[in-house]
């Protein structure tokens, strides 16, 4: 089979686990093993990506850097809000412009939930959502379900449990999304009454 990102990908946002079907998840994850097990090539060699982390992160953005100078691609952009323009007032929707005009695609990490589908509307290229406010974290949700895959295969027949901070974790909103698609035997949800899923 002939893996290659197919033109349903090509210029996708990724904002929320919901926005793809378990038949494109699944491709995905076809796709992640065939690069692991062919070696990386410089597939985005010339594609310059954008890292707009408005909040403070370490291993998300360094995920981000890292895969896209293994596949040849190359990064700018900022991992505090402090020392860019929007520190001295300037709008977000024409910081995320500015950023679309310097680059092929833009990793968001914003502390206020929406801002990413906020961003994906204002610019022309995708944007990926690095987690926004409480909300969602998709691709972490999508790694660790790949995790899950790789080494166990089918999600179905599995019991899954989450445990520890479920109210204010965006990555457990992102998780319990895919989920849904995918459809373990059984969920448990188990956290302090204070840390509890939010209704």
């Amino acid at each position: 089979m002939n893996y290659s990102i197919t033109p349903r990908f090509r210029g996708r946002d990724v904002i929320s686990v919901l926005d793809f079907s378990k038949e494109e998840i699944e491709y995905l994850f076809k796709l992640t093993d065939h690069y692991l097990s062919n070696g990386y090539k410089e597939v985005l060699r010339s594609k310059v990506m954008a890292v707009a982390f408005f909040e403070p992160s370490t291993r998300t953005r360094l995920s981000f850097e890292a895969a896209m100078k293994r596949l040849g691609g190359s990064v700018i952009g900022f991992s505090s809000e402090e020392g860019t323009s929007v520190a001295k007032g300037e709008k977000f929707v024409d910081t995320i412009r500015m950023l679309d005009s310097y680059a092929d695609v833009i990793v968001i990490r914003h502390r206020y939930e929406g801002s990413a589908r906020l961003a994906a509307e204002v610019a022309e290229h995708p944007v990926i959502n690095a987690g926004d406010g409480r909300n969602e974290h998709p691709t972490q949700a999508l790694l660790d379900l790949y995790t899950i895959y790789r080494l166990r295969g089918d999600v179905s027949n599995l019991v899954i449990g989450l445990i520890g901070d479920l109210k204010y974790a965006r990555v457990v909103n992102s998780f319990l999304y895919i989920l849904t698609i995918f459809k373990p035997k059984k969920i448990y949800l188990i956290s302090h009454p204070l840390l509890r899923l939010r209704e």
